[in-house]
């Protein structure tokens, strides 16, 4: 996980509305709308610390306030920076809309005060929210509450890649034990070596094609010879050749 910077709470840069375009860690995609009822100050905080975490910043019209793709995965996040009386009511609307929209949606909430704090629990049960649908975050300033947005993000990210590699490696022990299986099955066929075993899976690529395929179709297809090809198509065919008794190749005769 990269590495969270937090050196830029005095931000200084005379533009704050300039999109960083690195995105080594993902995009992050604020509203237009929340940007714009927020000071110019913060906007470039914010700025300033996505580009030195190594995302990119678009300014979208999206219903969060913003969106983060990272490894693959959509977080949403509803930022309250100032909680009031007027506020409390369009944004527990904003929560109960969004979160039917994102499966996974955060709410992260700057409260201050001890006053804010009260409106704010008093409003979470009348509004009838369940706890973790959707996760709130209460935090002490702006700042500390955007740096836990990036957070999760990245968080959810990490988790989204590690899901991904765990679900590639099961996909690919399937396959190894697939493909064990398979040539077990082949090798079994008196005569049939796993040479022979590899060029029919790489033309038919399951026992059932194999079973349907014909000595005419295997000859013109693989570089088995007429014999071999006659002993498939008998194994599969022929109920007298497949349940007679089979002599161990590797066994030698004892006299």
């Amino acid at each position: 996980m990269a590495n969270l910077e937090a050196r830029y709470r005095d931000p200084t840069a005379q533009n704050p509305y300039k999109a960083t375009t690195s995105g080594g860690s993902g995009v992050c995609m604020m509203s237009t709308t929340w940007r714009d009822g927020q000071h110019p100050s913060f906007i470039n905080f914010i700025s300033s610390f996505l580009s030195a975490n190594s995302f990119r910043l678009n300014f979208v019209p999206i219903a969060p306030d913003f969106i983060f793709n990272c490894g693959g995965l959509s977080v949403a996040f509803i930022f309250v920076t100032n909680l009031d009386c007027k506020c409390i009511s369009p944004m527990f609307s904003r929560v109960q809309k969004l979160k039917g929209q994102f499966a996974h949606l955060y709410v992260v909430v700057v409260l201050p005060t001890k006053e804010q704090n009260e409106l704010f629990v008093h409003s979470y049960f009348k509004y009838g929210m369940e706890l973790g649908k959707p996760t709130f975050v209460p935090v002490e300033d702006s700042e500390m509450g955007f740096e836990k947005i990036v957070k999760i993000a990245l968080s959810r990210g990490v988790c989204k890649r590690q899901d991904v590699i765990t679900k590639l490696k099961a996909e690919r022990k399937q396959s190894v034990q697939a493909m064990d299986v398979f040539l077990r099955v082949l090798t079994s066929i008196p005569g049939i070596e796993n040479h022979d075993a590899n060029a029919l899976n790489q033309v038919m690529g399951s026992i059932e094609a194999i079973a349907k395929a014909s000595k005419e179709y295997i000859l013109q297809n693989t570089d088995l010879s007429a014999d071999k090809a006659e002993i498939i198509s008998r194994f599969f065919r022929d109920p007298n050749f497949y349940m007679s008794p089979k002599i161990n190749r590797s066994e030698k005769q004892v006299i």
